[in-house]
């Protein structure tokens, strides 16, 4: 019996630390069925997703949302704590016979490793054999470990999210809130700085490279929401590449050299973009959606604001098809993310029953 408890413990802790290790340490995806937080974290997030979608205040609903991503993390770690703590009690339990006092039992035995996990040390129970000895203090290293692996790690978390979310914010004057592709073309139009629209899509090109390797070595990322109402990383991305397709399809860039440049930055934008959502939709395993195209006449609504904002157009015809062409690119994949994370409706992206959903709120 000894011999069982002290291999499971000894399971038990190996996968425990292996999990840590691919989802702290290694910095980059690790895939895998040892992955335990990865699945419990989704199954976790459906949970929570499926209750607030079912709210019927939105205010609520994203409050809910928003609470998960932090939530996610301190549960993690939580949830590593006590199923190290839980092995290694197996174990010490097993070695019973070397720890003065002689626990009474299992309970008494995950106590005393739990005391030398958290480096508490009451002096109530103490090894007194050469086995428990060493368990007791690789229990007391591994704990100072994993709470210099979680402050480490929080300070990189956040950090990441800043740098997202400042981007996120910086657009949201441009593009709207929700943000749109559109909308950031008429504002540089309008505002008489068509110059600088080379620069949104040289910015986006690093931004959406920063979030494939921060979204991807570390996954909670993507369930921290924006801070501000009807902003989202997911949406705005969308939005840059739909103004990004707008430009390289719709709009007659010949005669205007700031526009031309804004093209080669604009594919640049698109290409690294579209390997962005592409990587998470495999990493997630998400399903695309197969009609998430955009309808002809909301096609012709978009080039008659363009039209209106100073935009010399392509011919609707051709420029349509280009159009349709560009954007299955990405579109199905971009709006499998906006629904596996319940975006602010936004033009174009997500799920069109909770635009319903938002537009029933809001007359409510």
């Amino acid at each position: 019996m000894g011999a069982v408890e002290a291999g499971g413990g000894a399971l038990l802790v190996v996968g425990v630390l292996l999990d840590l290790f691919q989802s702290i340490v290694t910095p980059r995806p690790v895939g895998g069925r040892l992955r335990l937080s990865r699945y419990v974290n989704q199954a976790l997030w459906g949970g929570v997703r499926r209750l607030a979608l079912h709210g019927r205040v939105a205010r609520h609903r994203e409050t809910l949302l928003g609470s998960y991503g932090p939530a996610s993390v301190l549960i993690q770690f939580l949830g590593w704590s006590l199923l190290l703590v839980v092995g290694y009690g197996l174990i010490l339990d097993a070695l019973r016979g070397q720890i003065t006092p002689r626990p009474g039992g299992l309970g008494t035995s995950i106590y005393f490793a739990a005391i030398s996990f958290y480096t508490i040390g009451y002096g109530d129970y103490a090894p007194s054999g050469p086995a428990a000895r060493a368990v007791a203090t690789i229990s007391g290293a591994t704990g100072l470990g994993v709470i210099a692996l979680v402050i480490t790690y929080l300070f990189s978390l956040f950090a990441a999210f800043q740098r997202r979310e400042a981007a996120v914010v910086a657009l949201e004057a441009a593009a709207g809130a929700p943000p749109s592709g559109v909308t950031l073309l008429e504002t540089y139009a309008l505002g008489g700085i068509l110059h600088d629209l080379p620069d949104v899509f040289k910015r986006w090109q690093r931004w959406s490279a920063e979030v494939l390797d921060s979204h991807l070595a570390f996954p909670t990322l993507t369930y921290f929401r924006s801070s501000h109402d009807n902003d989202s990383w997911i949406g705005s991305l969308g939005a840059v590449m739909d103004a990004a397709t707008l430009l390289l399809t719709t709009l007659d860039c010949e005669d205007d050299p700031g526009l031309t440049a804004a093209r080669g930055w604009a594919k640049q934008a698109l290409w690294v973009a579209g390997h962005c959502v592409e990587d998470l939709v495999l990493y997630f395993d998400l399903e695309a959606e197969d009609h998430a195209g955009v309808e002809l006449d909301e096609y012709r609504a978009a080039r008659e604001r363009l039209a209106r904002a100073g935009y010399r157009l392509q011919a609707e015809t051709a420029g349509w098809e280009a159009f349709q062409l560009v954007r299955a690119g990405y579109a199905d994949r971009i709006n499998a993310l906006a629904h596996h994370w319940a975006i602010p409706p936004a033009q174009w992206i997500g799920d069109r029953s909770l635009l319903k959903l938002h537009r029933r709120h809001q007359r409510g």
